[in-house]
């Protein structure tokens, strides 16, 4: 691919795909395992905090950290699409990073349980303004072609940062007690997400318009209904609702989430009933992002070469059975085999979804399509908290962990009968360059 010579540093002609924004693309990836880390320095202690220090006893009670996080965070998500097409992304990812800055000294000097609820709405506003808009600027940036890849390294580098987050929080709550020692990460990381965001992020909506211009329809005409610009509302109901693969990726989105508020918000206190130690917690609640985290470095590309519904399908069952052997195991080992398959198969789910929504919405709408998709995924937090707290008080925590297993295996069944293939590897390519200045502003 030929590009201009550039004039000065502003001249420089914007390029779609992975090599040609390789210093950038790779910046984001950095950013978004800082975003990782700041929900990573929740997921062993927090559950725990919530039972020895502030005394919850009903699981409802204590899963309510995660309902205001998952609400918020979904409602964000929505806004942060709108928000991107309007002012561009840059703006919008800041201002992400300044909603976290007191996120981590909420959670160390909370007086009471409300504190920490307080510290999960900014989190989770945080969390939809920052990790929805890396993922669009990913997209932005490496065009049609290479899409599933791109969102395989955005979410490895994310759910690594929560695995390896996990992990060190536990054995820093094991030798210094819950706090404060776990939630300084989260003040560095805070700091350092912002200062690179604000100093060193370039804007990448000069990307989709190009794409835009050069947008080529599928030759089976499938995506006839969604060329050009739509409406807010005409995008709400076609992600959500009309469109076959836009809408059964919503639902297996949302489904995916609500297992992982599951294993956020009870594993660890199944596991403490259990007499595992804070320590071995911590490597249970850090095994399952790693796998998942490190998984989509090869399924997010795997999605490019062998299309993305079957490992979306493949995926949500796959979760169904890590979850049924949770349910069944009752130690450590057991445990740790049910974690390495909950993540394989949410490996196998959450990139292919992202891209499955950048290859069918049009880059002239496709912020507004992901950051709804992501409404509705991280609203899958918020109904995870309530069914599996009203379910575990009622029933028992075992008895939550199987509801959620079989809703998860009838998501797969919704993506298996419903869904159409949006990718198939040997139609894209990826437009020539254009001069432009848009992209170097700030």
């Amino acid at each position: 691919m030929s590009a201009t010579t550039p004039k000065t540093t502003n001249d420089r002609p914007i390029q779609l795909g992975l090599r040609q924004n390789a210093a950038q693309f790779a910046l984001l990836v950095a950013v978004n395992a800082l975003v990782g880390g700041m929900l990573g320095q929740e997921r062993t202690v927090l559950p725990l905090l919530g039972e020895r220090e502030f005394g919850l006893r009903a699981y409802t009670a204590g899963l309510t950290f995660i309902l205001v996080f998952g609400l918020t965070k979904a409602a964000t998500n929505y806004f942060a699409g709108t928000w991107s097409d309007r002012w561009g992304r840059k703006p919008v990812l800041v201002a992400g990073w300044l909603v976290a800055v007191p996120v981590p000294l909420l959670l160390i000097w909370a007086p009471s349980w409300g504190w920490v609820i307080f510290a999960n709405v900014l989190l989770g506003i945080s969390q939809g303004l920052t990790w929805s808009t890396t993922v669009v600027m990913k997209i932005d940036l490496v065009g049609p072609a290479r899409r599933g890849l791109a969102m395989g390294l955005n979410e490895a580098a994310g759910y690594a940062a929560v695995a390896v987050t996990a992990l060190v929080t536990g054995y820093l709550a094991q030798t210094y007690g819950l706090r404060p020692a776990p939630f300084l990460l989260g003040v560095a990381f805070a700091a350092l997400g912002l200062g690179l965001s604000t100093l060193t992020v370039r804007e990448t909506r000069g990307h989709a318009h190009l794409e835009a211009a050069n947008h080529v329809a599928r030759a089976d005409g499938k995506h006839d209904h969604l060329h050009g610009e739509l409406t807010g509302r005409q995008v709400f109901t076609q992600t959500s609702f009309r469109d076959p693969a836009l809408s059964s990726a919503s639902q297996a989105g949302l489904v995916n989430n609500l297992n992982d508020g599951l294993a956020w918000g009870l594993f660890p206190i199944l596991f403490a009933g259990a007499g595992l130690s804070v320590s071995r917690i911590g490597i249970l609640a850090a095994l399952y992002p790693a796998v998942w985290g490190a998984g989509q470095l090869v399924t997010g590309a795997l999605s490019d070469r062998w299309g993305r519904k079957w490992l979306i399908v493949a995926g949500m069952w796959l979760q169904a059975v890590a979850l049924g052997l949770v349910a069944l195991a009752d130690a450590f080992t057991a445990w740790a085999v049910a974690a390495v398959l909950l993540g394989a198969g949410t490996a196998m789910v959450y990139p292919t979804l992202l891209a499955s929504i950048g290859d069918v919405a049009h880059p002239a709408w496709r912020a507004r399509s992901v950051g709804i998709y992501r409404l509705w995924r991280d609203g899958g937090f918020a109904v995870g908290a309530l069914l599996a707290g009203i379910v575990a008080d009622l029933l028992g925590v075992r008895a939550a962990v199987w509801v959620v297993a079989a809703l998860t295996a009838v998501s797969g069944f919704v993506v298996a009968v419903r869904m159409y293939e949006t990718h198939h590897p040997n139609r894209t390519a990826e437009p020539t360059p254009v001069d432009s200045q848009e992209e170097h502003h700030g």
